[in-house]
Formats: C-alpha cells, sequence, structure tokens
C-alpha cells in the first residue's frame, strides 16, 4: 500500500517537515557525489554501528563517536527509493502533526524517534557492524503521533491488486494499524537473521515513540481541523 495523500487541511505551513525534507534530499544529492570509497567512509562515520553503542555498556568505544550518529544516521540514505519512500510519509503526515503540536515540539518528537528507533534496532541486533541508516525511525514517530491525534482521517492509497492498481480511500487508524502490525511481525521474524538489510525494530521504537510523545507534548486542549476538500 502506498499512501498518497490524507484529507486533513493542516492551518498553517509546515516549516519543520519541508526544511526536513530538504536537508534530507540535499544529503542524499552529496551522497551522489561521492566516490564509492569516500560513500562507504561517510556512512560508516555518521550511520549508526550497533556493534559501537552496545560497546559503549563495557567501555569499549568513546562516548561521543558512538553516539553521535544516533542523529546524524537520520540524514543518510541508502537509495532513491529508501529516501523517497521516507519523504512521501514525511510529506503526507508531517504537516499535520507539525500543525498539532508546533514546529519546536514537533522537531524534538521527531529527533527523539529517530535516537530512540536507532536504538531499538541495536537491542534487536547489538552486534551488527554494518551502519544503519535512514530517517525511517523519526517519520514512523511522525506516524505514530497521526495514529493518536488524526485516527478518522482518510487516507488516499494506492493497493495493488494482483495486476491491477486501484485507489481506495482507507481509515488512517486501519491503513497505519497496517502499516505497524507489518512491522512487528517483520521485526520479530528478522531477530537472529543474520544479514538482515531493514531495520524493521527501528520502525517500531520510533512508531511507540510517537505516540507516547503525542501524550506528553500536544496541547492539552485538543483543535479543530478542517478536512481538505476534493
Amino acid at each position: 500500500m502506498i499512501p498518497i495523500r490524507d484529507n486533513i487541511r493542516s492551518r498553517s505551513f509546515p516549516v519543520i517537515s519541508v526544511t526536513l525534507i530538504i536537508i534530507n534530499v540535499a544529503v542524499f544529492i552529496f551522497e551522489l557525489s561521492l566516490e564509492q570509497g569516500q560513500l562507504i567512509s561517510l556512512v560508516r562515520a555518521f550511520g549508526v554501528i550497533p556493534r559501537n553503542i552496545h560497546s559503549l555498556m563495557y567501555g569499549q568505544f568513546p562516548v561521543f563517536p558512538a553516539t553521535l550518529p544516533l542523529l546524524t544516521s537520520m540524514f543518510l540514505h541508502g537509495g532513491w527509493f529508501h529516501l523517497l519512500g521516507n519523504m512521501l510519509y514525511l510529506w503526507i503526515f508531517g504537516d499535520n502533526v507539525e500543525d498539532r503540536l508546533g514546529r519546536g515540539r514537533f522537531l524534538i518528537l521527531y529527533l527523539a524517534a529517530g535516537v530512540v528507533g536507532s536504538l531499538a534496532q541495536v537491542w534487536a541486533n547489538p552486534l551488527a557492524a554494518e551502519p544503519v541508516i535512514g530517517a525511517s525511525g523519526a517519520i514512523a514517530g511522525v506516524l505514530g503521533a497521526y495514529f493518536v491525534s488524526f485516527p478518522r482521517a482518510r487516507v488516499l492509497t494506492l493497493v495493488p491488486i494482483i495486476f491491477f492498481i486501484t485507489f481506495i480511500e482507507i481509515p488512517a487508524f486501519i491503513f497505519l494499524f497496517l502499516w505497524f502490525i507489518t512491522q512487528w511481525f517483520s521485526g520479530f521474524a528478522s531477530l537472529g537473521v543474520p544479514g538482515n538489510m531493514v531495520a524493521w525494530w527501528a520502525h517500531i521504537g520510533g512508531f511507540i515513540t510517537g505516540i507516547l510523545g503525542i501524550i506528553f507534548l500536544a496541547p492539552a486542549r485538543r483543535r479543530a481541523y478542517a478536512r481538505k476538500t476534493e
């Protein structure tokens, strides 16, 4: 299922969401400009290496080089599909969550979900030596916040059915619930599987962080939102 748009109109321009998209695209274009060796060095320096984070528990790795990637890794991507998929979800769901929280709190939730998502992936595979990169954990936090804030919204979704493609409006609660359940089962299926290339647990950790974050960061009074017109 590929989301196309939701039916909730944000009341203000999503400055932080758009800025995050621009930064992610700019960093990826920079990645494309590098030679292969330079790119590998960049990813290993600024991606989260679970083994390094795990080594902190035993004082075997300096704190700063190991923990800085918890922030920087969420601005790196492994390919166009990885980048565009993440940015599509941020574009569709980020504006309303930013509108609900305000710019500062939205940025806090986004970064916190990214960090917790990376730590969840470290927990799932603590001895992995390959870097974990991508904004998926942070964006999963946005989805978790949207799940709680706008369960009755509708998401226009591209759904492939065998050889056909159709568009269906799906309630946001169902769309995001199915998304999370997919991550949940995939995450448990990946435990102990060597060479797994998808950070399922970053998605799970980020989503749960988004749910908790919106509870603590959202304004006490629920705001009214206008639905988008066709």
